[in-house]
């Protein structure tokens, strides 16, 4: 007994677990959570259909095209503007967060909390800067990168619906840009709102009711401030996100980003 148990080879520790994670890869649970194909599990061979198999069947692998043209990983004069407009986005997002903890949007405290954002918060003064400084930069972003689509002739087909998606982009982002101007409520951003929807109010048809809609009134008021915030932080974010994922979506179906003429 004691010669067998002797003559038996002994498993070291990092050989069971390596067992033990074979044994449960090929378990029913295992197999009905990570298909074929996955990052997890290797069950193709190496060749192009098999590599359509593995990306098409993996979440993370799906949202890169299975083939990349030389010229888009290579580093030009545009700066990767479209993804440059999106982690600006990104960056808005974060720090427009952190402003929502701080900020009332009435007429009496709206002031009020921007100042106390200034000189009481901790790191206030440089989200706010931050917040700022990126809405101005992200709509030069996305103008010059509109401009770069447009000089390239990257608008033409197969792309024209992604031409038509980038300029409701392009004006959803001058609109999220600018219902944030009135939200200081200092007399700069009153002034400007007032110019922006006296210019909207002469719009044909339909201008003196949507005015009438923006002010929540015929004049600005603590109701023009409320509305402005929601469009500010609910309603325009959330019809670019929806957006945004539609874009991206026909850049991988249009095949990827297009190069210079």
């Amino acid at each position: 007994m004691a010669k067998r148990l002797a003559d038996k080879p002994r498993v070291s520790p990092g050989q069971r677990l390596s067992q033990r994670w074979d044994k449960m890869q090929g378990g029913q649970v295992w197999n009905s959570i990570f298909r074929p194909g996955s990052i997890f599990r290797k069950g193709y061979t190496d060749s192009p259909r098999n590599r359509s198999y593995v990306v098409m069947n993996s979440v993370l692998y799906h949202l890169h095209p299975v083939k990349v043209k030389r010229h888009a990983v290579k580093v030009s004069y545009t700066l990767c503007l479209g993804g440059l407009s999106f982690f600006l986005f990104i960056i808005l997002t974060v720090t427009g967060i952190f402003l929502m903890f701080f900020y009332r949007p009435t007429d009496v405290q709206a002031w009020n909390d921007i100042k106390s954002l200034h000189t009481s918060v901790t790191f206030g003064l440089l989200v706010r800067n931050m917040h700022r400084w990126g809405a101005h930069l992200m709509v030069i972003s996305v103008f010059l990168h509109m401009a770069r689509v447009f000089y390239h002739g990257a608008y033409k087909a197969p792309r024209e619906f992604n031409w038509v998606i980038g300029v409701i982009l392009l004006t959803l982002t001058l609109l999220l840009s600018f219902t944030g101007y009135l939200l200081p409520w200092d007399q700069l951003a009153l002034w400007a709102v007032t110019v922006g929807t006296n210019m909207i109010g002469y719009s044909p048809v339909v201008g003196s009711q949507v005015r009438f809609v923006l002010l929540g009134g015929v004049e600005i008021g603590p109701e023009t401030l409320l509305r402005w915030y929601v469009l500010h932080v609910l309603m325009f974010p959330f019809v670019i996100v929806i957006f945004m994922a539609v874009h991206f979506w026909r850049v991988r179906k249009d095949g990827g980003i297009s190069g210079p003429l």
